[in-house]
Protein backbone atom coordinates (compact mmCIF):
# COMPACT_ATOMS: atom_id res chain seq x y z
CA UNK A 1 0.00 0.00 0.00
CA UNK A 2 1.64 3.35 -0.86
CA UNK A 3 1.87 5.67 2.22
CA UNK A 4 3.15 8.99 2.40
CA UNK A 5 5.19 10.29 5.11
CA UNK A 6 3.74 13.04 6.85
CA UNK A 7 7.37 14.28 7.56
CA UNK A 8 7.08 18.26 6.74
CA UNK A 9 3.20 18.04 6.14
CA UNK A 10 2.82 21.85 7.61
CA UNK A 11 5.11 23.06 4.36
CA UNK A 12 3.10 20.88 1.69
CA UNK A 13 -0.05 21.44 0.21
CA UNK A 14 -3.20 20.52 2.34
CA UNK A 15 -4.66 16.82 1.53
CA UNK A 16 -8.13 17.43 1.18
CA UNK A 17 -8.97 14.36 -0.16
CA UNK A 18 -7.15 12.84 2.82
CA UNK A 19 -8.57 14.61 5.59
CA UNK A 20 -11.97 14.16 3.76
CA UNK A 21 -12.11 10.69 3.74
CA UNK A 22 -10.43 10.43 7.77
CA UNK A 23 -13.59 12.95 8.58
CA UNK A 24 -16.40 10.92 6.86
CA UNK A 25 -14.63 7.38 8.33
CA UNK A 26 -15.25 8.33 12.10
CA UNK A 27 -17.88 10.48 11.47
CA UNK A 28 -19.76 7.14 10.43
CA UNK A 29 -18.28 5.56 13.08
CA UNK A 30 -19.52 7.66 15.72
CA UNK A 31 -23.56 6.97 14.69
CA UNK A 32 -22.38 3.51 15.25
CA UNK A 33 -20.92 4.54 18.86
CA UNK A 34 -23.98 6.80 19.87
CA UNK A 35 -26.02 4.64 18.45
CA UNK A 36 -24.86 1.60 20.58
CA UNK A 37 -24.16 3.48 23.94
CA UNK A 38 -27.94 4.15 24.39
CA UNK A 39 -29.14 1.34 22.94
CA UNK A 40 -27.12 -1.25 25.25
CA UNK A 41 -27.99 0.48 28.51
CA UNK A 42 -31.61 0.15 27.44
CA UNK A 43 -31.91 -3.05 26.76
CA UNK A 44 -29.72 -3.81 30.01
CA UNK A 45 -32.50 -1.00 31.74
CA UNK A 46 -35.38 -3.24 30.33
CA UNK A 47 -33.61 -6.92 31.51
CA UNK A 48 -34.05 -5.34 34.95
CA UNK A 49 -30.05 -4.34 35.86
CA UNK A 50 -29.73 -1.55 38.11
CA UNK A 51 -27.85 1.85 37.29
CA UNK A 52 -24.33 0.22 38.95
CA UNK A 53 -24.70 -2.61 36.84
CA UNK A 54 -25.19 -0.96 33.70
CA UNK A 55 -22.75 1.59 34.35
CA UNK A 56 -20.26 -0.96 35.59
CA UNK A 57 -20.00 -2.80 32.29
CA UNK A 58 -20.43 0.52 30.01
CA UNK A 59 -17.10 1.40 31.90
CA UNK A 60 -15.54 -2.04 29.81
CA UNK A 61 -15.65 0.45 27.10
CA UNK A 62 -12.30 2.52 29.14
CA UNK A 63 -11.15 -0.47 30.31
CA UNK A 64 -10.84 -1.93 26.65
CA UNK A 65 -9.33 1.56 25.49
CA UNK A 66 -6.68 2.20 27.94
CA UNK A 67 -5.25 -1.90 27.23
CA UNK A 68 -5.06 -0.59 23.07
CA UNK A 69 -4.50 2.61 22.75
CA UNK A 70 -0.43 1.96 23.29
CA UNK A 71 -0.50 -0.54 20.66
CA UNK A 72 -2.15 1.64 18.02
CA UNK A 73 1.35 3.74 16.90
CA UNK A 74 3.47 0.77 16.74
CA UNK A 75 0.90 -1.41 14.95
CA UNK A 76 0.07 1.55 12.20
CA UNK A 77 3.77 1.60 11.78
CA UNK A 78 4.05 -2.16 11.14
CA UNK A 79 0.69 -2.68 8.70
CA UNK A 80 -0.30 1.22 7.82
CA UNK A 81 -2.49 3.91 8.85
CA UNK A 82 -5.64 2.20 6.08
CA UNK A 83 -4.97 -0.93 6.20
CA UNK A 84 -5.13 -1.20 10.17
CA UNK A 85 -8.50 1.16 9.86
CA UNK A 86 -9.69 -1.45 7.62
CA UNK A 87 -9.07 -4.32 9.96
CA UNK A 88 -10.62 -2.28 12.98
CA UNK A 89 -13.82 -1.84 10.83
CA UNK A 90 -14.53 -5.17 10.32
CA UNK A 91 -14.05 -6.30 14.08
CA UNK A 92 -16.03 -3.71 15.27
CA UNK A 93 -18.64 -4.82 12.61
CA UNK A 94 -18.22 -8.40 14.33
CA UNK A 95 -18.84 -7.58 18.07
CA UNK A 96 -21.60 -5.10 17.20
CA UNK A 97 -23.49 -7.77 16.23
CA UNK A 98 -22.85 -9.87 18.45
CA UNK A 99 -24.55 -7.96 21.00
CA UNK A 100 -27.80 -8.73 19.30
CA UNK A 101 -26.73 -13.15 19.36
CA UNK A 102 -25.01 -13.28 22.72
CA UNK A 103 -27.63 -11.78 25.44
CA UNK A 104 -25.44 -13.02 28.42
CA UNK A 105 -24.24 -10.11 30.65
CA UNK A 106 -20.54 -11.31 31.49
CA UNK A 107 -20.52 -11.81 27.74
CA UNK A 108 -21.46 -8.29 27.10
CA UNK A 109 -17.72 -7.37 28.88
CA UNK A 110 -16.02 -9.34 26.16
CA UNK A 111 -18.14 -7.89 23.19
CA UNK A 112 -17.64 -4.34 24.42
CA UNK A 113 -13.46 -5.31 25.05
CA UNK A 114 -13.64 -5.71 21.07
CA UNK A 115 -15.85 -3.36 19.83
CA UNK A 116 -14.91 -0.24 22.13
CA UNK A 117 -11.12 -1.09 21.55
CA UNK A 118 -11.21 -0.85 17.85
CA UNK A 119 -13.18 2.00 17.50
CA UNK A 120 -11.31 3.81 19.77
CA UNK A 121 -8.03 2.89 17.61
CA UNK A 122 -10.13 4.22 15.22
CA UNK A 123 -10.53 7.32 16.45
CA UNK A 124 -6.27 7.33 16.87
CA UNK A 125 -5.53 6.43 13.70
CA UNK A 126 -8.17 9.16 11.66
CA UNK A 127 -7.33 12.01 14.53
CA UNK A 128 -3.58 11.71 13.70
CA UNK A 129 -4.10 11.41 9.94
CA UNK A 130 -6.43 14.57 10.16
CA UNK A 131 -3.57 16.09 12.30
CA UNK A 132 -0.79 15.47 10.32
CA UNK A 133 -2.64 17.33 6.91
CA UNK A 134 -4.13 20.39 8.67
CA UNK A 135 -1.90 23.35 8.44
CA UNK A 136 -1.19 24.86 11.78
CA UNK A 137 -2.95 28.36 11.39
CA UNK A 138 -5.69 26.73 10.38
CA UNK A 139 -5.83 23.37 12.64
CA UNK A 140 -8.17 24.35 15.25
CA UNK A 141 -10.62 25.71 12.46
CA UNK A 142 -9.79 21.58 10.29
CA UNK A 143 -10.65 20.06 14.30
CA UNK A 144 -13.42 21.89 14.69
CA UNK A 145 -14.76 20.88 11.10
CA UNK A 146 -13.97 17.29 11.89
CA UNK A 147 -15.51 17.62 15.37
CA UNK A 148 -18.73 18.99 13.66
CA UNK A 149 -18.85 15.95 11.11
CA UNK A 150 -18.32 13.87 14.22
CA UNK A 151 -21.08 15.82 16.45
CA UNK A 152 -23.39 15.09 13.48
CA UNK A 153 -23.10 11.08 13.44
CA UNK A 154 -22.54 11.26 17.21
CA UNK A 155 -26.44 13.13 17.22
CA UNK A 156 -27.87 10.83 14.52
CA UNK A 157 -27.19 7.63 16.73
CA UNK A 158 -29.90 8.44 18.93
CA UNK A 159 -32.55 9.58 16.05
CA UNK A 160 -31.82 5.79 14.41
CA UNK A 161 -32.47 4.20 17.88
CA UNK A 162 -35.75 6.45 18.81
CA UNK A 163 -36.87 5.57 15.29
CA UNK A 164 -36.01 1.91 15.39
CA UNK A 165 -36.33 1.50 19.11
CA UNK A 166 -34.35 -1.06 21.35
CA UNK A 167 -36.13 -4.26 20.92
CA UNK A 168 -34.86 -6.79 18.01
CA UNK A 169 -32.47 -6.97 15.13
CA UNK A 170 -33.02 -3.60 13.32
CA UNK A 171 -30.88 -1.57 15.71
CA UNK A 172 -28.39 -3.92 15.60
CA UNK A 173 -28.49 -4.30 11.82
CA UNK A 174 -28.05 -0.90 10.83
CA UNK A 175 -25.22 -0.06 13.36
CA UNK A 176 -23.37 -3.26 11.65
CA UNK A 177 -24.47 -1.61 8.00
CA UNK A 178 -23.21 2.00 9.09
CA UNK A 179 -19.59 0.29 10.44
CA UNK A 180 -19.46 -1.25 6.81
CA UNK A 181 -19.80 2.20 5.58
CA UNK A 182 -17.44 3.84 7.01
CA UNK A 183 -14.56 1.78 5.15
CA UNK A 184 -15.45 3.24 1.86
CA UNK A 185 -13.57 6.58 2.22
CA UNK A 186 -10.52 5.00 3.83
CA UNK A 187 -10.19 2.38 1.04
CA UNK A 188 -10.64 5.72 -2.36
CA UNK A 189 -8.12 7.58 -0.30
CA UNK A 190 -5.90 4.90 0.95
CA UNK A 191 -2.66 6.18 -0.83
CA UNK A 192 -2.55 9.37 1.36
CA UNK A 193 -3.09 7.89 5.04
CA UNK A 194 -0.01 9.47 6.98
CA UNK A 195 2.67 7.02 7.34
CA UNK A 196 4.93 6.24 10.82
CA UNK A 197 8.67 5.52 9.88
CA UNK A 198 10.42 5.97 13.48
CA UNK A 199 9.90 5.22 17.45
CA UNK A 200 8.58 8.72 19.00
CA UNK A 201 10.91 10.07 20.64
CA UNK A 202 10.32 9.47 24.48
CA UNK A 203 8.17 6.58 26.27
CA UNK A 204 4.34 6.71 25.55
CA UNK A 205 4.09 7.05 29.35
CA UNK A 206 4.94 10.14 29.13
CA UNK A 207 3.32 11.81 26.68
CA UNK A 208 -0.24 11.41 29.21
CA UNK A 209 0.54 14.40 31.79
CA UNK A 210 3.31 16.28 28.90
CA UNK A 211 0.20 18.90 27.74
CA UNK A 212 -1.87 18.64 30.86
CA UNK A 213 -4.03 21.60 29.77
CA UNK A 214 -5.75 18.80 27.12
CA UNK A 215 -4.97 15.66 28.44
CA UNK A 216 -7.16 16.39 31.75
CA UNK A 217 -9.53 18.07 30.10
CA UNK A 218 -10.20 15.33 28.34
CA UNK A 219 -9.37 13.04 30.85
CA UNK A 220 -12.83 15.02 32.27
CA UNK A 221 -14.57 15.11 28.92
CA UNK A 222 -14.36 11.31 28.50
CA UNK A 223 -15.77 10.95 31.69
CA UNK A 224 -18.70 12.83 31.12
CA UNK A 225 -19.13 12.50 27.15
CA UNK A 226 -19.17 8.56 27.78
CA UNK A 227 -21.62 9.20 30.97
CA UNK A 228 -23.81 11.35 28.58
CA UNK A 229 -24.06 8.27 25.86
CA UNK A 230 -24.86 5.56 28.23
CA UNK A 231 -26.43 7.31 31.60
CA UNK A 232 -28.23 10.24 30.28
CA UNK A 233 -31.24 8.28 28.83
CA UNK A 234 -31.63 6.47 32.17
CA UNK A 235 -31.51 9.65 33.90
CA UNK A 236 -34.19 11.07 31.87
CA UNK A 237 -36.30 8.24 32.82
CA UNK A 238 -35.52 8.46 36.01
CA UNK A 239 -36.94 11.78 35.71
CA UNK A 240 -40.18 10.75 34.27
CA UNK A 241 -39.62 11.26 30.34
CA UNK A 242 -40.69 8.16 28.21
CA UNK A 243 -38.03 6.51 26.48
CA UNK A 244 -38.04 8.31 23.03
CA UNK A 245 -38.04 11.82 24.68
CA UNK A 246 -35.24 10.29 26.98
CA UNK A 247 -32.73 9.14 23.79
CA UNK A 248 -33.32 12.61 22.25
CA UNK A 249 -31.71 14.08 25.59
CA UNK A 250 -28.60 12.95 24.03
CA UNK A 251 -29.47 14.39 20.63
CA UNK A 252 -30.04 18.00 22.18
CA UNK A 253 -26.10 17.90 23.37
CA UNK A 254 -24.95 16.47 20.61
CA UNK A 255 -26.38 19.20 18.45
CA UNK A 256 -24.52 21.32 20.87
CA UNK A 257 -21.39 20.01 19.70
CA UNK A 258 -22.31 20.42 16.19
CA UNK A 259 -23.15 23.96 16.62
CA UNK A 260 -20.42 24.77 18.18
CA UNK A 261 -17.18 23.31 17.25
CA UNK A 262 -16.54 25.51 14.20
CA UNK A 263 -16.71 28.32 16.71
CA UNK A 264 -14.78 27.17 19.45
CA UNK A 265 -11.85 25.91 16.86
CA UNK A 266 -11.69 29.22 15.09
CA UNK A 267 -11.56 30.81 18.57
CA UNK A 268 -8.55 28.58 19.26
CA UNK A 269 -6.61 29.19 16.40
CA UNK A 270 -6.37 33.19 17.51
CA UNK A 271 -6.62 32.83 21.72
CA UNK A 272 -4.34 31.18 24.06
CA UNK A 273 -6.04 27.23 24.15
CA UNK A 274 -5.42 27.11 27.53
CA UNK A 275 -7.58 29.81 28.39
CA UNK A 276 -10.18 28.75 26.12
CA UNK A 277 -10.34 25.45 28.01
CA UNK A 278 -10.23 26.81 31.17
CA UNK A 279 -13.63 28.76 30.03
CA UNK A 280 -15.23 25.40 28.82
CA UNK A 281 -14.51 23.56 31.43
CA UNK A 282 -16.53 26.69 34.33
CA UNK A 283 -19.05 26.69 31.75
CA UNK A 284 -18.88 22.51 31.89
CA UNK A 285 -19.33 23.15 35.87
CA UNK A 286 -22.52 25.95 35.95
CA UNK A 287 -24.47 23.60 32.96
CA UNK A 288 -24.32 20.49 35.12
CA UNK A 289 -25.60 22.34 38.20
CA UNK A 290 -28.57 23.52 35.91
CA UNK A 291 -29.54 20.02 34.48
CA UNK A 292 -31.83 19.61 38.10
CA UNK A 293 -32.83 23.28 38.00
CA UNK A 294 -34.34 22.43 34.61
CA UNK A 295 -35.53 19.18 34.79
CA UNK A 296 -39.06 20.00 34.83
CA UNK A 297 -38.82 22.16 31.98
CA UNK A 298 -37.98 20.22 28.53
CA UNK A 299 -37.61 23.92 26.28
CA UNK A 300 -35.13 25.23 29.24
CA UNK A 301 -33.48 21.43 29.74
CA UNK A 302 -33.01 20.99 26.15
CA UNK A 303 -31.63 24.53 25.69
CA UNK A 304 -29.24 24.03 28.34
CA UNK A 305 -27.85 20.74 27.22
CA UNK A 306 -27.23 21.93 23.90
CA UNK A 307 -25.47 24.58 25.16
CA UNK A 308 -23.47 22.92 27.75
CA UNK A 309 -22.63 19.94 25.26
CA UNK A 310 -21.37 22.15 22.52
CA UNK A 311 -19.19 23.75 25.24
CA UNK A 312 -18.02 20.91 26.72
CA UNK A 313 -17.33 18.72 23.57
CA UNK A 314 -14.42 22.08 23.04
CA UNK A 315 -12.56 20.37 25.48
CA UNK A 316 -11.63 17.89 23.09
CA UNK A 317 -11.55 19.73 19.97
CA UNK A 318 -9.29 22.69 21.55
CA UNK A 319 -7.05 20.23 23.27
CA UNK A 320 -6.54 18.24 20.54
CA UNK A 321 -5.27 21.23 18.64
CA UNK A 322 -3.12 22.18 21.39
CA UNK A 323 -1.71 18.73 20.94
CA UNK A 324 -0.81 18.85 17.16
CA UNK A 325 0.49 22.68 17.87
CA UNK A 326 3.28 20.59 20.51
CA UNK A 327 4.19 17.73 18.02
CA UNK A 328 5.08 16.03 14.81
CA UNK A 329 5.38 12.98 12.98
CA UNK A 330 5.41 9.62 15.54
CA UNK A 331 5.79 11.82 18.24
CA UNK A 332 2.13 13.02 16.92
CA UNK A 333 1.05 9.84 16.58
CA UNK A 334 2.28 8.81 20.23
CA UNK A 335 0.48 11.60 21.54
CA UNK A 336 -2.36 11.72 19.86
CA UNK A 337 -2.95 8.28 21.47
CA UNK A 338 -2.12 9.07 24.47
CA UNK A 339 -4.81 11.92 24.64
CA UNK A 340 -7.00 9.25 23.52
CA UNK A 341 -6.15 6.99 26.86
CA UNK A 342 -7.15 10.15 28.84
CA UNK A 343 -10.07 10.15 27.19
CA UNK A 344 -10.66 6.54 28.08
CA UNK A 345 -9.66 6.42 31.72
CA UNK A 346 -12.45 9.13 31.88
CA UNK A 347 -14.58 6.39 29.91
CA UNK A 348 -13.91 3.97 32.78
CA UNK A 349 -14.50 5.71 35.41
CA UNK A 350 -17.25 7.98 34.67
CA UNK A 351 -19.98 6.24 33.71
CA UNK A 352 -19.45 3.67 36.91
CA UNK A 353 -19.59 6.80 39.16
CA UNK A 354 -22.70 8.26 37.16
CA UNK A 355 -24.56 5.12 37.76
CA UNK A 356 -23.82 4.91 41.82
CA UNK A 357 -24.75 8.56 41.80
CA UNK A 358 -27.75 7.95 40.58
CA UNK A 359 -28.34 5.00 42.71
CA UNK A 360 -27.98 7.85 45.78
CA UNK A 361 -29.91 10.61 43.94
CA UNK A 362 -32.00 11.37 41.23
CA UNK A 363 -29.75 14.00 39.98
CA UNK A 364 -26.48 12.22 40.55
CA UNK A 365 -25.58 12.08 37.21
CA UNK A 366 -25.08 15.83 36.27
CA UNK A 367 -23.68 16.17 40.31
CA UNK A 368 -21.44 14.02 39.33
CA UNK A 369 -20.61 15.78 35.77
CA UNK A 370 -20.80 19.40 37.98
CA UNK A 371 -17.86 17.02 40.02
CA UNK A 372 -15.29 16.07 37.32
CA UNK A 373 -15.77 19.39 35.16
CA UNK A 374 -14.60 21.18 38.63
CA UNK A 375 -11.59 19.23 39.02
CA UNK A 376 -10.45 20.08 35.86
CA UNK A 377 -11.15 23.97 36.28
CA UNK A 378 -9.13 24.05 39.68
CA UNK A 379 -6.11 21.97 38.29
CA UNK A 380 -6.14 24.08 35.12
CA UNK A 381 -6.68 27.75 37.17
CA UNK A 382 -3.79 26.82 39.36
CA UNK A 383 -1.57 25.68 36.22
CA UNK A 384 -2.80 28.96 34.27
CA UNK A 385 -2.21 31.34 37.78
CA UNK A 386 1.14 29.80 37.90
CA UNK A 387 2.13 30.44 34.47
CA UNK A 388 0.77 33.87 34.27
CA UNK A 389 2.70 34.57 37.42
CA UNK A 390 6.27 33.71 35.93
Amino acid sequence: MAERSVQGAASRPVDRRGMAAAIASISTVGVAISLSMPLLALVMEARGFSGTAIGINSAMAGVSSIFWVPFVAPLARRIGTARLILILIAASMASFLGFFVISSYWAWFGLRFVFHGATTAIFVLSEFWISSAAPSEKRGFILGVYATFLSIGVAAGPIVLSVTGSEGALPFLIGTLILALSAIPVVMARETSPRIEKKPGQPFAKFLLAVPAATIAVLAFGAVETGMLSILPIYGLRIGLDAATATLLVTAAALGNVALQVPLGWMSDRMDKRVLLLICGLIGVVGALLIPVFADTMSALFVTLFVWGGVTAGLYTIGLAHLAARYRDADLAAATAAFVMMYSIGMLVGPALMGIGMDINPHGFPIVCALFFGGYVAIAGFRIARWAGR
